[in-house]
């Protein structure tokens, strides 16, 4: 893998490397990425996905990795870790923020919540005294986002290092210094993003790009280009501005913000095909009124010398009415385009009970920006686990914007929707960009280490809940493993119902998740072989439980998205408008990674073994379970039950 990076680094080819659990991966990027950067004295971006991986390359892969290379290399590499500007603490919002919150929380009537916010703005104003780098994941236990929003600002309020009083101490800037003149600089798939769909340089110069947890880019990506709006949006926007603007354009928004309220509460939840009857005129009046708000607010530089909590005030207002003008314009500008195949964005509505209708909107690919914002203008070494879905890595790819030449399922074009969404387009064919794959393997041997037990015996699952089979066989396969059982659920309904019933039939304790902290069930099911810990999605990819503690993965259901999942029901009709088969692109391609991801749960070192066992007959009997089966590793498998049994059995007495 090290050098099939470097050889790739070399000729400014793209690389997408799987590389199992246990490979090094880290290391074997790191190595020839640190060479690079040393030699030609350009820095190099290493991207991830979670903040564990940051922290592992940052406390502990790179400190090793520079001392290690710095005798080959002439000098010690340098490295830094670059977040965006909210992850920072302000300063200057802080020297104006009383020790108390000075905004009540949502939930207006809740005693305890009131309470814990003002506790955690406490311990904020205390960790501020003695921080050297004012990074909110220094504050442990964390605090709440609405504590920390209190002593923080996004890149829209930031008054800016020349105009704000405190500029020379920020926290942000600095780390944005410091990252501008070292080798290596880590960051996360967000801050990535953000800077493709920014035109300011949210990243210093690079040529080469790491992103690690590839897997997880496309759905990061998505995330940052995404927007929502609510009439609690706006009417926290009118707080905000009223006191620099006149009554009367004050209340022209609150009153749009209210008819827009009513107008939403009227929609039922779901995507929006076209505009439903009385939105447009409710949403232009929003548009409207805030761009009021905003004139009348005036920019920036008209505030001259206003004492700093002013421009902060002033900053803070303009932010949310810009946000809340270009998300409704965004919205229109979507419906204004009669052809729907054309359109960039995927609208929907959703409903919640704390926060009232919630218009969310989102690009229908993030191909095109990749395509154009990534790829175009750094060599980008792709790494994860799982990146080979049903055996090949084109259903990734052609996600990312790279070109795919095979057909594969899912689709029958040669280039998949690069120049969709994000308004930036993407390079002609004539620009093609060039890349290649490798599956690097995996230090395991999956076929003597691991059993993949399909249950086929059981009924398919139904809708309403797990049926008492399924209940039966979970019962019996813990009993058999004495313990030791992750059992990962396709809903917290499902998880909940599984721990209530299997508790009553066994003797070893089951935890499930939110009953506690995540990271907290997780250490005791780590330190305690008997217990069982049953969840959802984060314990699909996020379970690092090496040893006796594990030996038995469940899994419920083959991981299909919603069909009701707005943006990914979009996503399958325009694959299949351009005739290929969205449901293998999108669900099948979805539930894949994520089985993958649910089965690398089990072995997590060279001495582990264990079964993973589907409870889902269709993995067994559908006509797509080959291509899910081709994208996990190469388990021994059976559907005979007794074997299944038999082999937990054996491997508990094995460990007493």
């Amino acid at each position: 893998m090290a050098n099939a990076v470097a050889h790739a680094i070399d000729i400014g080819e793209h690389l997408a490397v799987q590389a199992g659990t246990g490979t090094g991966k880290s290391l074997a990027y790191l190595v020839p990425v640190i060479e690079h950067a040393v030699r030609t004295g350009k820095t190099a971006i290493v991207s991830t996905a979670t903040i564990a991986l940051q922290k592992q390359l940052i406390d502990r892969d790179l400190p090793r990795l520079v001392e290690a290379l710095a005798p080959h290399l002439g000098r010690t590499p340098e490295f830094a870790i670059l977040k965006g500007r909210n992850n920072y603490l302000c300063l200057n919002k802080l020297h104006n923020t009383p020790d108390e919150p000075d905004d009540e929380p949502d939930e207006l009537f809740d005693a305890f919540a009131v309470s814990r916010l003002g506790r955690d703005v406490r311990r904020i104003h205390d960790w501020a005294e003695t921080t050297d780098i004012g990074d909110r994941e220094e504050i442990t236990p964390g605090v709440m986002d609405q504590a920390w929003r209190q002593v923080s600002v996004t890149s829209r309020e930031c008054l800016g290092a020349a105009r704000c009083p405190i500029g020379e101490d920020c926290f942000a800037e600095r780390a944005r210094a410091q990252a501008a003149h070292v080798d290596v600089v880590v960051t996360n798939h967000a801050l990535l993003a953000i800077g493709a769909l920014s035109d300011a340089q949210i990243l210093p110069d690079h040529d080469v790009v790491v992103i690690d947890e590839a897997h997880e880019l496309v759905d990061r990506v998505t995330g940052a280009a995404a927007a929502e709006l609510t009439a609690r949006t706006i009417v926290a926007a009118v707080r905000k501005c009223a006191k620099l603007i006149d009554e009367r354009d004050s209340d022209q928004l609150h009153s749009a913000s209210d008819n827009l309220g009513d107008v939403l509460d009227s929609i039922p939840a779901g995507l929006w095909e076209t505009l439903p009857h009385g939105t447009e005129y409710a949403l232009a009046a929003v548009r409207d009124a805030a761009w009021n708000a905003r004139t009348a607010v005036g920019p920036m530089r008209s505030a001259g010398n206003a004492e700093p909590e002013a421009l902060g005030a002033r900053a803070a207002a303009l932010s949310a009415l810009d946000e809340i003008h270009d998300t409704v314009v965004r919205i229109l500008e979507n419906f204004g385009e009669p052809d729907a195949a054309k359109r960039r964005d995927v609208v929907w509505i959703t409903a919640d009970d704390r926060r009232g209708a919630i218009l969310h909107v989102a690009p229908l690919s993030v191909a095109g920006l990749l395509r154009s914002s990534l790829f175009a203008d750094a060599t980008v070494i792709l790494s994860s686990a799982t990146l080979a879905i049903g055996g090949a890595f084109d259903a990734l790819a052609r996600t990312w914007g790279l070109p795919v030449t095979s057909n594969t399922p899912g689709e029958t074009t040669r280039d998949a929707d690069p120049a969709l969404a994000t308004g930036k387009e993407a390079p002609s064919d004539t620009q093609a960009l060039r890349w290649s794959s490798l599956d690097a393997g995996s230090p395991f041997d999956h076929g003597r280490s691991g059993i993949l037990y399909v249950a086929s015996h059981l009924p398919a699952p139904g809708r309403d809940g797990l049926p008492p089979a399924y209940i039966d066989e979970i019962v019996d396969l813990i009993t058999a493993s004495g313990g030791r059982a992750l059992g990962l659920f396709s809903s917290m309904r499902a998880a909940r119902e599984a721990t209530e019933q299997v508790r009553e039939r066994i003797d070893t304790p089951v935890l499930c998740q939110g009953e506690n902290a995540t990271g907290q069930l997780v250490r005791e099911f780590a330190a305690n072989e008997e217990t069982s810990l049953f969840g959802t999605l984060s314990l699909w990819q996020g379970v690092d439980v090496p040893g006796p503690s594990l030996s038995l993965v469940i899994m419920d259901r083959i991981p299909f998205p919603r069909p009701d999942d707005p943006l990914r029901r979009a996503r399958q009709r325009a694959i299949e408008s351009r005739g290929g088969n969205g449901f293998m692109s999108v669900a099948a391609s979805h539930a894949a990674l994520l089985l993958a991801q649910g089965a690398g749960r089990l072995l997590r070192s060279v001495d582990d073994k264990g079964v993973i066992a589907i409870l889902d007959p269709r993995f067994a009997t559908a006509r797509y379970g080959g291509f899910l089966r081709s994208t996990l590793p190469p388990y021994w498998s059976t559907m005979d039950r007794s074997v299944a049994l038999g082999a937990l059995a054996r491997i508990r007495d094995s460990r007493g």
